[in-house]
């Protein structure tokens, strides 16, 4: 019989008995685990000892693979994207904190440079599976405190997969180089930017229109497969099968088939993980443990204060009050499951020493042990810390956060207009910039093995660049964004900054461009560059390019949404007209003697002119030849914010509420109630399949206004007129009477 076999069954029932007296002594399982497997490892002789070690490190290693598979599932980008700033602040300080302090902790032991540095990351990241466990126990998983935590944990486990990388990198070179940093972290987000936008316009799509051959059986080994076909596109990149994995399973996260992914990896997360743990416990040798037992107790006081006290001051920072930091700082205050991976990274590249690994076990063990202590007497310990500070320094703490908080709570048009910038200008940067390195390093040698000439080949990879790049022109740019709009509107003096923000994105996709071109066709710099410009301008007015680019994005949106879109479905729709609001008003005098088309508010603010009421007459969906006067009554439709920044630009007050079109629709008078808002869907063989918005000239043949679409029941709100027709999609259009009689004798049916 095989030695694996014989090694397996002898940890495996270790485990299992153990787990079960864990169970009932309501310890955590880690610390059983890594006690059966201290009983079955070399350094028990008086027990059954594991023979075949290499083969249980092989099987550990697939125990880390799973784990962050596991991990991942757990998180997904609409998690993070709840994580508020708080949670971000209290894990960037702990994360950082905790690696001065670790690195200086080491070197003050006489430990060496890489010793500290991977001691410095293994007491930065605190235990999930500790705490979650501790709360459930102490029944304070609903606190706010709690939420604060798990955000917390998230932003921690981010950033732990980013110090893999900075720790891989520090260890080749045996130094930091700030240069070697900065590249291999550049290269790891344009890497993870493009793995997570291409895995989520991707996968959701393949699994969907696989989902009837789904079966529980098919559904654990494609997930399986995912998750190990991510690990080795992960090493064939440089990265770590731990940053594969996470990502595997954060991209199967927000599908819909995340919950049955999950329930049905457990039992193989429980098996390979309980194996890692086992693997963790055979290296502690118990000589080793009582020879270091000074270092183990300096770093073990070390990690509880200097956790709980950096921690707690992450929360300070962020404008929490003082208690709500000292129980964040003791939920906490211990190191788990990712400071096991740290030291087997460490340990696999041959930079630390063998007794890094026996030393964070113990203090592992140790600081689980005292977390429950610690968050149960949080209060006890908040009240020690509010008698020991200077009663000057507290009520300053106080008044900070109040400050804070007030703060948190005025709205800043600008700081949201910022947001928006740096997030539309990161994820389109990186996408075009994704493209060139596809263009340049994978489409160029491919084609090299080719019978094709090199200045074909040259030309074929710069038109892709071109093409591929083109695609993110206009919405990177972003002119007509509520944010834009609303600062254009307040205050004349925000023009120029705006302008010149507008004019810095401009630059920055000439060169996105510019840099591919002239690397693939040698062109000296100053003869591309003009050209470069003006292609971009051209492309930035491509009805064709407009139309690639939304049905892409409206793809990507469903996928990215699909699991809330299927919960709404479950719940009942939320229909397209009740996400759009009406707005009345009289026409201003700025506007009287004015047509509609030169006011040009639809493409200026996002607001159409649904009706235009003069003395007894009623002027329904009017075009754009309609001046107005003064004293029409005007109806505008779009959505609430838009709405709000068109009034702003006419100087009109701010309307209280704004009715929805759905109620403003029920809320006509009987004797008026001229307009309706429908929805057309459209079956395959349908005669708007695969035209525009524009080409299908439902407003010309019709007399309607298309609100919007819903696709994949994602609702796309006053979509482009470049944006093509699916089938499957329900056009929303708005009219009167006469539309809706026209459209039944065109054969459309109504939803």
């Amino acid at each position: 019989m095989p030695k694996l076999i014989t090694d397996l069954a002898i940890m495996l029932l270790t485990a299992g008995v153990v787990a079960i007296l864990f169970k009932r002594l309501k310890q955590p399982l880690v610390l059983g685990y890594i006690l059966a497997g201290f009983l079955v490892g070399p350094y028990m002789p008086y027990f059954f000892t594991v023979v075949d070690s290499a083969s249980i490190e092989t099987w550990s290693e697939i125990g880390i693979i799973v784990l962050m598979f596991g991990l991942g599932l757990e998180f997904n980008l609409h998690k993070l994207a709840s994580v508020g700033g708080t949670a971000v602040i209290t894990a960037l300080t702990e994360v950082f904190g905790m690696l001065v302090v670790g690195y200086l902790v080491g070197q003050a032991i006489g430990w060496g440079m890489m010793d500290s540095i991977f001691l410095g990351g293994m007491l930065s990241m605190s235990s999930t599976t500790i705490i979650i466990k501790a709360f459930d126990e102490l029944g304070v998983r609903q606190e706010g405190f709690a939420q604060l935590v798990f955000g917390t944990l998230v932003i921690e486990d981010i950033a732990g997969i980013f110090m893999m990388i900075i720790l891989s990198t520090v260890s080749v070179s045996k130094s930091i180089s700030g240069v070697a940093l900065a590249l291999q972290l550049g290269l790891l987000v344009l890497y993870l930017a493009l793995w997570l936008i291409l895995g989520i316009y991707i996968l959701p799509t393949l699994l969907r229109k696989a989902e009837k051959f789904m079966n529980d059986e098919t559904l654990l080994l494609a997930s399986l497969g995912i998750c190990f076909g991510m690990v080795l596109l992960a090493e064939t990149l440089g990265f770590s099968s731990a940053l594969g994995a996470f990502l595997a399973g954060s991209l199967l996260a927000g599908t819909v088939h995340a919950e049955r992914v999950e329930h049905l990896t457990s039992s193989v997360k429980d098996l390979f993980g309980s194996i890692f743990f086992l693997s963790v416990g055979m290296m502690i040798d118990p000589a080793m443990i009582l020879k270091y037992i000074v270092p183990i107790l300096i770093i073990t006081v070390v990690t509880i204060v200097g956790k709980l006290l950096i921690s707690s001051l992450g929360v300070l920072l962020s404008g929490q009050p003082l208690k709500n930091a000292i129980h964040c700082g003791c939920s906490l205050a211990q190191i788990g499951e990712f400071a096991f991976i740290i030291a087997s990274l460490g340990l696999s590249l041959g930079v630390i020493a063998d007794y890094v690994y026996p030393i964070v076990v113990a203090v592992s063990v140790i600081t689980t042990l005292t977390t429950p202590f610690f968050i149960s007497h949080a209060d006890g310990i908040y009240s020690l810390i509010r008698k020991l500070l200077p009663a000057k320094l507290a009520d300053k703490l106080e008044r900070y956060t109040e400050e804070q908080n007030e703060e948190k709570e005025q709205d800043s048009d600008w700081k949201a207009f910022f947001r928006r910038y740096l997030k539309v200008t990161a994820i389109y940067g990186v996408l075009m910039a994704g493209v060139s390195l596809i263009g340049q390093f994978v489409l160029y040698p491919l084609l090299g093995n080719t019978p094709l000439e090199d200045r074909w080949i040259r030309l074929i990879c710069a038109g892709f660049c071109v093409v591929g790049s083109a695609l993110f022109v206009r919405p990177m740019l972003d002119l007509h964004s509520t944010e834009y709009t609303s600062l254009w509107v307040k205050n004349r003096y925000f023009r120029l900054p705006l302008i010149s923000l507008t004019g810095l994105r401009f630059l920055l996709i000439v060169l996105l461009m510019f840099i591919p071109l002239q690397s693939l066709l040698g062109i000296s710099g100053v003869w591309l560059l003009l050209p470069t410009a003006g292609v971009i301008l051209l492309i930035y007015h491509s009805g064709w390019m407009s139309s690639a680019y939304i049905s892409a994005e409206a793809r990507f949106m469903a996928n990215f949404n699909e699991r809330s879109l299927r919960r709404q479905e479950n719940e009942g729709t939320d229909w397209l007209d009740e996400q759009l609001f009406v707005d009345s008003f009289s026409c201003p005098r700025e506007a009287a003697g004015k047509t509609l088309k030169q006011l040009n508010w639809g493409y200026r603010y996002n607001g159409n002119v649904i009706k235009v009421t003069r003395g007894k007459k009623r002027l329904n969906m009017p075009t754009g030849r309609l001046e107005l006067r003064e004293g029409d009554g005007i109806m505008v439709i779009g959505r609430e914010e838009d709405l709000r920044s068109l009034r702003t630009a006419l100087g009109l007050e701010e309307a209280e509420t704004l009715p929805t079109l759905r109620q403003f629709i029920e809320n006509q008078q009987e004797d008026s109630a001229d307009l309706y808002a429908t929805a057309i869907p459209v079956e395959s063989g349908s005669e708007l399949q695969g035209k525009t918005i524009r080409a299908s000239a439902l407003r010309e043949k019709y007399d309607c206004m298309i609100l919007g679409l819903q696709r994949d029941k994602l609702p796309i709100l006053q979509p482009d007129v470049n944006m093509a027709i699916q089938s499957g999609d329900l056009v929303w259009v708005l009219g009167t009477r006469r539309m809706a009689e026209k459209l039944l004798a065109g054969g459309f049916s109504e939803e």
